[in-house]
């Protein structure tokens, strides 16, 4: 046997990197391939799973083999041996052979771990603070009390101690909480995880945590203990904010056990039940909205180790499991990533002094401060400044985001808030002992842990700020769930600007398994009779209106977010799990529209959100073109897991036909004339061949007339460029990307955004800032031009009519005076790359292929020029297949490997 250049790399389980914790009983394996040699692909796989790394290297007491199986599959494998039990961890490998038949050396080992796979597994239940003060410690009262017009209650701090007579061989600590937890073994902080267990419908299912914390335990006296906060389940959540169990639960609760193995075999649990001990302590009140109190002076060294006097905490409440559903957190889960210091600070008044952060971000600040015990430092957090240089918090509505700390006096004392988190560019500090350095104040940024997967960058710094700002807004963003705002009273899950930037999320960021749990969030929204709703998860009670009926773009996110998660990562699972939910949708607005065109008012209809125009684009027509799509896009996904789709094709042609009768007219004009109605038109297939063209001309008057500015808002904006660059417009796309009068995205830079704003109006010269009634300075929807990037400039593509990057396509388009761009982008089959400039009319092309797959390559010819690759002519370079060769461009196709090419554009 030959041995392979070809190597399996980079093997995930379930979309992740080494899991601990997961409850899929048939998990998927991948992995991605590497080589240094052109046009490899795999012949044959053997995936290998343990229970140990020396049962795996001897290949003895296998859990599974597969067997070597003839295929290039390399996504989503499930595995196939022995049914998986509790608690189980699994080592595996995998080895491939390449198209000649060499095989490889197997695979760096892997690792997956299951979680509490059976109710059953459960031993406790959920305890909460029990009766009554503990010690001396008093709630607080006054303005720290009454936040928000309601009461917020001290945090409970949890504890309880344990012995261990033996040697532990291994120990798993499965955690959650109704509401927010942080928990400690012997003083030791337990993982890096923040604002666990996330966000859910508590009501319909609440994920766990799984830690490894064999190294934290000790043979003799061990203590766990535990800090509660209110979060999205007991506090303030949503405009119209309420708590009190309006949503969901009055107080938090804790459920934790924690699985020891001796070293003989022997096992024990250490669950939450009644001998669990309960108080308050530094912590006056911590909310998502209101912000964190801590009066250090309140706190109890040690209350968290064994041997601490606790004859002053009382018991605590003990509740059933319950019948709630408990799940493995099937993502990242919530991090701190990074540390943003101070880039200036101001005082605009008196004792008042503001930290320029440099960057809009979502967190919450770490305070540095010295002084006498009492002292009280507020931290107030804002987007923007007054003129006067003082915080603008407007925009906030009733969200406080201030955080308080008294000091106890040591010497340098160090503080951060546990379970709160703002949006913010500026840091305002009162009640500081002296003049506080820079340094006193660190930006600590907070976001789902989402792996990055992609960057892109050109010559031009503008467009490089633009990506910049899109990065941020979806790191601000993208919370445990995606939300629409991190600053005021709202942060809820809006499905409409989910789907607007999916697409551009996932170039970003490995977004795969973040979108698989929400999308269990979407389906357990979703009401009886089929609707998707506007936000996820369904606050109910919340004062918004209709949430049990999608609006049009809104409720779609239900089929849009899952397609393109299929579309992305070749992933069928998601397209399976929620396929009767989709289908229960399309019924939904059949049996409401049954003449095709979707003019029932089922709930809210946002139309184009946010436009400059205004309700320009009648609402109706956006909501059929978007049922259309939805038809499309169901009946792929039916194919692709190999169900009926015919019926949702001729739906699609039925409703096309609708939308041409009543919004088309003979000349290619769609509804009002405006720029979202040709974009949705043309983007979503509903024109007839003969009358694209004329549309998309009426497309460029529109923007014409506009003095050659946008006037899309939310549903148009992502679309726009895409759309006129494969019309045959490229320059008028680059003419958009470039301004920097209002409206346009170089406006808001020009202005000092370092995030996407939620409008285009935000702010301006004229007017100052817009109603603060709705005015976030971090939003996503309008940076979904991200996918135009990646895909159009850069020409970083997906064949599509293949998913998970198996065909991939290399087109750049250049243009709008730029001399080069770069885009790079890990896919599930490894990395792609694609690098352009131009000098003169010499046009040079770098790009990199993986493994498995192939690509088609367009590159420029101006005048019908040559193209060479490698310095040789294209024709005799290795790996490459001229397709035709046409007036501007070649059209080759290309195996994997890295490739140079050359050609030319037109002065």
């Amino acid at each position: 046997m030959t041995a392979a250049d070809l190597r399996p790399v980079h093997l995930k389980c379930e979309h992740r990197v080494d899991p601990l914790g997961i409850d899929e009983r048939s998990p998927r394996l991948s992995w991605a391939l590497a080589s240094e040699k052109r046009a490899e692909v795999q012949s044959a796989y053997r995936v290998l799973v343990a229970g140990g790394e020396e049962d795996l290297a001897a290949e003895t007491n296998l859990l599974w083999d597969s067997g070597r199986i003839k295929s290039g599959r390399s996504l989503g494998v499930e595995y196939g041996g022995e049914a998986l039990r509790s608690g189980a961890r699994c080592v595996w490998n995998v080895r491939v052979w390449d198209g000649e038949g060499g095989a490889s050396s197997p695979s760096e080992p892997a690792v997956f771990e299951m979680g509490l796979l059976e109710r059953s597994g459960w031993e406790g239940g959920w305890i909460s603070a029990g009766e009554g003060p503990a010690g001396d410690m008093e709630p607080p009262t006054g303005d720290e009390y009454d936040a928000l017009g309601n009461g917020l209650a001290p945090s409970p701090y949890l504890r309880r101690e344990f012995g261990l007579e033996k040697s532990v061989r291994r120990a798993r600590l499965y955690a959650t909480a109704r509401g927010l937890y942080e928990i400690s073994i012997n003083g030791a902080r337990v993982g890096d995880d923040v604002l666990a267990p996330g966000w859910t419908d508590y009501r319909k299912r609440i994920q766990y945590q799984t830690y490894d914390v064999t190294d934290l335990l000790r043979e003799g006296p061990n203590a766990l203990g535990a800090i509660l906060g209110d979060g999205w389940y007991a506090g303030f959540v949503g405009f119209d904010p309420k708590r009190a169990g309006a949503h969901y639960g009055t107080r938090p609760q804790l459920l934790a056990q924690l699985d020891v193995e001796y070293e003989d075999g022997a096992t024990e649990s250490v669950a939450t039940d009644g001998s669990w001990r309960s108080s308050t302590g530094p912590i006056l009140f911590s909310d998502l909205l209101a912000g964190e109190s801590y009066d250090a002076r309140k706190e109890m060294p040690g209350w968290n180790e064994p041997g601490f006097e606790d004859a002053g905490w009382h018991g605590v409440g003990v509740e059933p499991l319950g019948d709630v559903p408990l799940v493995a957190q099937p993502d990242e889960g919530v991090r701190a990533t990074e540390e943003v210091a101070a880039q200036a600070v101001a005082e605009p008044e008196g004792g008042v002094h503001v930290f320029d952060m440099g960057q809009n971000m979502v967190g919450w600040a770490r305070l540095k401060v010295r002084g006498e015990a009492g002292t009280a430092v507020r931290m107030r957090f804002a987007e923007a400044l007054n003129p006067d240089g003082t915080i603008y918090t407007e925009n906030l509505r009733s969200a406080r985001q201030t955080d308080t700390y008294v000091l106890k006096g040591e010497d340098e004392e160090v503080y951060e808030p546990r379970f709160t988190s703002h949006g913010f560019h500026y840091v305002e500090v009162t009640g500081y002992p002296g003049e506080p350095p820079l340094d006193a104040v660190v930006g600590r940024v907070v976001h789902s842990a989402t792996p990055p997967s992609g960057s892109f960058e050109c010559s031009s710094p503008m467009v490089n700020r633009l990506q910049s700002n899109i990065v941020w807004g979806q790191r601000g963003n993208f919370l445990s769930i995606p939300t629409d705002c991190p600053q005021r009273d709202e942060r809820l899950g809006w499905t409409g600007d989910a789907q607007i930037f999916v697409r551009t999320a996932s170039l970003n960021m490995d977004v795969a398994a973040f979108f698989a749990k929400w999308m269990d969030d979407v389906e357990d929204a979703q009401s009886p009779d089929g609707a998707f709703t506007d936000v996820v998860p369904l606050l109910e009670g919340s004062g918004l209106i209709n949430l049990s009926r999608g609006a049009p773009a809104w409720g779609d996110a239900g089929i849009i977010v899952p397609w393109t998660i299929y579309k992305t990562y070749g992933d069928t699972r998601i397209v399976r799990k929620h396929y009767d939910a989709m289908t229960r949708w399309m019924s939904y607005l059949h049996e409401a529209n049954p003449d095709l065109l979707r003019r029932n008012k089922l709930g809210n209809n946002y139309g184009d959100w946010l436009s400059p125009e205004g309700d320009a684009t009648p609402k109706d027509l956006l909501a059929t073109a978007y049922w259309a799509h939805d038809a499309k896009l169901v009946a792929e996904m039916s194919r692709a897991i190999g169900r009926e789709g015919a019926g949702y094709e001729s739906l699609f042609e039925n409703i096309k036909d609708a939308f041409n009768r009543a919004y088309v007219t003979p000349d290619g004009r769609v509804g009002a004339d405006t720029q979202t109605g040709y974009v949705v038109a043309l983007h979503m297939g509903l024109l007839p061949e003969e009358l694209r063209a004329k549309a998309a001309g009426h497309l460029v008057r529109a923007i014409e007339a506009k003095d050659w500015h946008l006037s899309t808002g939310f549903v148009g904006v992502g679309y726009l460029c895409p759309v006129l660059t494969e019309a045959g417009y490229p320059d008028v796309a680059y003419r958009l990307l470039n301004n920097e009068t209002y409206p346009s995205w170089g406006y808001t830079i020009k202005n000092g955004a370092t995030t996407i704003w939620e409008r285009w109006d935000g702010w301006t010269e004229e007017n100052g800032f817009q109603s603060p009634n709705m005015n976030s300075f971090n939003h996503y929807s309008l940076g979904s031009v991200g996918e135009w990037l990646y895909r159009y400039v850069a020409g970083l593509d997906m064949d599509p009519e293949t998913a998970g990057y198996g065909r991939i396509v290399i087109r750049p388009r250049p243009g709008g005076g730029l001399a080069h761009a770069r885009a790079e982008y890990d896919s599930v089959r490894g990395r792609i790359a694609s690098a352009w400039s131009v000098e003169g009319d010499r046009f040079e092309l770098g790009i990199d292929i993986p493994p498995n797959t192939t690509a088609t390559v367009y590159v420029p010819a101006e005048g019908g020029a040559g193209i060479s690759e490698g310095g040789k002519p294209v024709e005799r370079a290795e790996g490459v297949k001229v397709l035709k060769m046409e007036e501007k461009q070649g059209v080759l196709a290309v195996g994997s490997g890295r490739y140079e090419f050359v050609g030319r554009v037109a002065r």
